[in-house]
């Protein structure tokens, strides 16, 4: 995988990336997707019930997406990125400052039990590695507390997986590349590699200490939506 950088250089490598591509972020991704994760992120929220009860965690928040959908059903959220320059974006779309917060999913900046519910969007696979930052989410939430996880997944029927495997691994980085950043929409579908199996995914889920694992797949499979609670 070319565009894959090594071990020892992903976290820089990464925000280096989210750094260049935050404003025509959000712009790429509705074109990409055709507006939909917006509906797979509302679908998520209504799932985990958000309401004005909560305290939210958007973790590797972008732009906001999440934040603004779990306000919008009255919560308090706030979202945490390791890109200065999607928190730059996130602040001018939203018009305010407080709600962002600059800082590793790997040592989150908040004390334990802070929030009821966690969420995150299309980031796993950007992380260093995943088991401790499912640690990290399972100390920051109280008990009880629900978490939502949006990711690309493979499509088990292999018509859908040979047209998402097109589409992903051709159109994305093309499109992109026009768009945005080359280098960044050929590491994006690339970086899909850096996901576990289901089995393995629960396993990690239930090690960090969370039970009730959820997970559905809309479109066609090629999404995977996880929704699990903090023992």
């Amino acid at each position: 995988m070319a565009h894959l950088p090594p071990p020892e250089e992903k976290a820089r490598a990464v925000r280096a990336m989210f750094d260049r591509i935050s404003p025509s972020y959000d712009r790429v991704n509705r074109l990409m997707t055709f507006g939909a994760d917006q509906r797979w992120r509302m679908a998520l929220v209504e799932r985990l019930a958000v309401s004005p009860a909560d305290v939210v965690l958007d973790l590797a928040c972008g732009t906001g997406d999440f934040v603004e959908l779990c306000r919008a059903r009255g919560a308090l959220a706030v979202g945490l990125d390791f890109s200065r320059g999607m928190l730059q974006q996130a602040a001018a779309r939203s018009g305010e400052t407080a709600a962002w917060v600059q800082g590793d999913a790997l040592r989150l900046p908040f004390r334990d039990g802070a929030f009821t519910v966690a969420v995150s969007g299309f980031a796993l696979r950007n992380f260093v590695a995943i088991p401790p930052v499912l640690a990290e989410l399972a100390r920051v939430l109280e008990p009880g507390g629900r978490l939502g996880l949006l990711e690309v997944d493979r499509p088990g029927n292999p018509l859908v997986a040979a047209g998402h495997r097109l589409y992903f691994q051709k159109v994305v980085p093309r499109v992109g590349g026009l768009l945005a950043d080359r280098a960044a929409y050929h590491y994006l579908p690339e970086s899909a590699a850096y996901l576990p199996e289901e089995t393995e995914m629960v396993r990690m889920l239930r090690e960090a200490g969370f039970r009730r694992i959820r997970k559905r797949r809309p479109m066609f499979g090629a999404i995977q939506s996880i929704t699990a609670e903090r023992r």
